[in-house]
This record gives structure tokens, sequence and C-alpha cells, in this order.
């Protein structure tokens, strides 16, 4: 029965090259995966864009191509990434660039564009897409106007289209996340478009791998600390078979741990309906998926089923929603968390006085209830060695957000004692807020691209 083995490359931009190197050199694969992409890291990207037409890309993916490409290319290993982000040609064109300075030839690289919508948005509504917010139907018109970009999310289908036309690199832009790992298993077993069980299992591999080492003892809620060498650890591996039943394991000789428990976090991370998990490419139903530890790092998974995927897919947009203004600072003990309390109570007093218009603000407790919020216990005041202050505020106005942080310098010699660690005033930041709504797949998929170019 013929097999391949699929390599998780990254959970998200700025991920650890590392391992990915590891599993090139020693994972026997044939394919690894980047999924650099979350709504946040579009946020980001488009900032870049804007600041540089140029940009817009994953920085990362030049390093990740330095180092990956003459493995990839002695090895026989297909990289596919999303990291074009914003700007997929551009991340084309500097990995073009970084394969002729590694003197590498023969090499094909395959870019995916048409997730990119922003200009067609007009059309879409003229042919009856309404792009009212998906999860409380508000209506577009609320934000039409400030909206800086928009892209969809984008199936396995390109990708697969471009490893028929034998691209050693695949560089897309805005996918599922699940779409880059499931488009190998399409090509190479020759998944039809219906085979719906099929493509859900693909699905729920790719589901398994997207957050690199998330599913191999990374970010585990479980006996962490019985997790070894987290500091080398191996990202997952999913040995596939023709069945698309799979095993998930990891490069041997490398930290980190692949078992029943780390793989069921994964299986439930981000999943809305495990009934009716939606991507482009199928609905997966996860409710009779199996588990089977099959030795060390070894878990055997399978029992996906799939249903019709749907007539829409999900577009993710970003407007402008104002400006931020926060300040940072810290109090040490004794009665750390009431002197921070103190002085939030007069730059708040402040902030009115001055007249300050804001659409909302926050105060956290980093040492506290940075993280936990209204869940946080009250902790015995002497407790807490330091607690820091983060004030922060959302403004129509940059000149407003600014004004925030010029409030605290006074503390240091007018407030509580005992105030440090000021991080200065901090420059407002402009601020992106996301709409999602669906649109009719047809109207998007026409404009979608896929060019392969050999260096």
């Amino acid at each position: 029965m013929k097999t391949i083995r699929i390599g998780a490359g990254q959970g998200f931009y700025g991920d650890s090259v590392w391992p990915a190197i590891e599993t090139a050199k020693r994972g026997k694969v044939q394919y690894i995966c980047f999924d650099s992409l979350a709504e946040l890291t579009l946020a980001i990207l488009q900032k870049d864009r804007q600041r540089d037409p140029a940009g817009g890309y994953a920085a990362d993916i030049g390093r990740t191509m330095k180092e990956l490409l003459p493995i990839a290319q002695a090895q026989g290993i297909r990289i596919i990434t999303n990291a074009g982000g914003m700007n997929p040609l551009g991340a084309m064109r500097e990995t073009k660039r970084i394969a002729g300075e590694l003197g590498l030839t023969g090499l094909k690289i395959a870019v995916v564009t048409g997730d990119d919508v922003r200009s067609q948005l007009p059309e879409f509504m003229r042919q009856g897409a309404a792009l009212s917010h998906m999860e409380d139907g508000r209506d577009i018109s609320t934000i039409q106007e400030r909206i800086v970009f928009a892209n969809a999310y984008l199936g396995a289908e390109p990708i697969v289209n471009a490893l028929r036309q034998e691209a050693d690199v695949i560089i897309t832009g805005r996918t599922t996340d699940s779409a880059l790992f499931l488009a190998p298993l399409i090509h190479e077993f020759t998944i039809g478009p219906d085979e719906w069980d099929r493509l859900a299992q693909g699905v729920l591999m790719g589901h398994l791998l997207e957050c690199s080492g998330q599913a191999s003892g990374g970010n585990f809620s479980g006996d962490w600390q019985a997790v070894a060498e987290l500091e080398r650890i191996g990202f997952p591996i999913a040995e596939v078979r023709e069945d698309l039943t799979f095993t998930l394991t990891k490069t041997e000789g490398t930290g980190g741990l692949v078992s029943v428990d780390t793989v069921k976090e994964q299986l439930l991370y981000e999943i809305h309906d495990p009934a009716a998990y939606v991507t482009p490419d199928v609905v997966l139903d996860l409710m009779g998926v199996t588990l089977v530890d099959a030795g060390p790092n070894r878990v055997e998974v399978s029992g996906a089923r799939g249903s019709e995927r749907p007539d829409t897919l999900k577009v993710v947009m970003g407007y402008a929603d104002g400006w931020l203004g926060q300040a940072i600072w810290g109090y040490s003990w004794p009665d750390a968390l009431a002197k921070a309390q103190t002085a939030d109570r007069i730059v708040r007093s402040h902030i009115e006085r001055l007249g300050l218009s804001y659409e909302e603000i926050r105060t956290d407790y980093l040492g506290y209830n940075s993280l936990h919020g209204p869940l946080a216990k009250l902790p015995q005041q002497e407790e807490l060695n330091e607690v820091y202050v983060r004030v922060a505020m959302r403004t129509k106005s940059k000149d407003d957000a600014a004004k925030l942080g010029r409030l605290v310098p006074p503390l240091m010699l007018s407030g509580p004692p005992a105030m440090g660690a000021f991080l200065g005033v901090m420059k407002p930041r402009e601020l992106l807020g996301m709409w999602s709504c669906l649109v009719q797949r047809a109207f998007i998929e026409q404009g979608v691209q896929v060019t392969v170019v050999e260096v």
C-alpha cells in the first residue's frame, strides 16, 4: 500500500524554523507544509504593505527558504506555504531571489493568487452577496468606507493544480490551514471532488498538523512537565496510507511527545461544531474519529466522515477602527496591587479632567488578572511581589491616543510609592477591526490563478 509522509513546518508567522529543518533532514518526508496565517496575521501584513507596497508577505519566508531549499531540492521534498499573505507574488519573487543566490537551478515555484477580493466587493454586492457579518448580521454599510483589505479562504484545489504542474515550492495567500496539507493527498491518492469521507480524513490530518508543535507536546495542558526536551521539539509528521488512515508521529530523536492526549487536544482545538466543521473542501464530522496508541510517539487516526462542501467561502476583511493609546508601568511589594489600583484611579481622573474622548478603555494588572480577567482570584496582598499596570484606550483621534502615556510620568513623584519599569510614552497604534462574511464560492473562484515560474 502506498504511503506518503507529510511534515508540519510552521504553525504561525514567527514560528521556529529549526524543527522544519530537522524534519527535512531526517524526517523522510515528501512534503513540508507551512501555515503562516491567522486573521490577526493578515492585519499585521496589511500594515506592512501600507508601509511598503513590496511587502505584505511573511518576512520569515526569507530565512525559511534559505535554510530549506537546498535540503528540499536534494531530497525531493516539496514545500507548500501560505506565507504569501497579502502579497503572494512578492513572496514568490523573494523565494526566486534566494534560490538564485543559492545557485539552485531547475526549481519550479508556483504562486496562487485570487484570494484578495477587496476590489471585487462592489461587484459581489451587485450580484447579490449581502456581505453582512456572519455572526451578528450587521450590515456591511457600517464599515464599508473603512475597509482596507478583504481576503477569501481558498481550499485545496489551486494547490493541487500547482502540484500537477510539478511545482517544487507553492506559495499562496489566504487559504484554510488544512488545505495546505490536504492538497498533497488529493494529488498523490487521486481523491475525487465528491469523495467526502476521504476528503474529510485529509482535512482531519491537516487540522492535526497545522499548529506545528501543538500536536507533539507543545502547549500541552496535561502532564506537560513530563514532555521531554521541549527545546528540541519535533513537529508532527503524518504517515498517510491510500485508505487515508494515518499515523501521527515525529522525527526520531527529537524532543516533544506524540500521544493520544496531545493529539486529542489538537483535535478539539478551534473546532466550533465537532459534527460539522465547515471548510471549503468538505464539511468534516469528527464524532466517529478514533485515536489509538500505536507505540512510542505514534498515534493511529481514523474515522472522519464528510458531507458536501458549502456553496460559499468565508471572506475576512479588515477595516480602520480607531487608534490605540496605552501605557505600562509597575509597582513593587508591599501593597503592589493596591498601589497599581490607586495609580489607575489617578490616571482615569486625569483622562476625565482633560476631556479625552475614547470609544473603549480598560485596565489590566499584569501579575494578577491580565490573563484570567474577571475569573482571577484576589490574592493576599503580600503574596504579590510586583504588579504591572496596563491602561489602554481606543480612540477615534490619534492625538487623544497619544496623550494617555503622558499622564504616567508624574506618578513617579506624585503617586503611590515604589513605581518602576515605566516603558516610556508609547506611540499610538492604528487599529484594524475584523469582519467576516460568506460569499458565493463561484464569485471568488473564477478569479483564482496559479502561475508557475522556473529558476
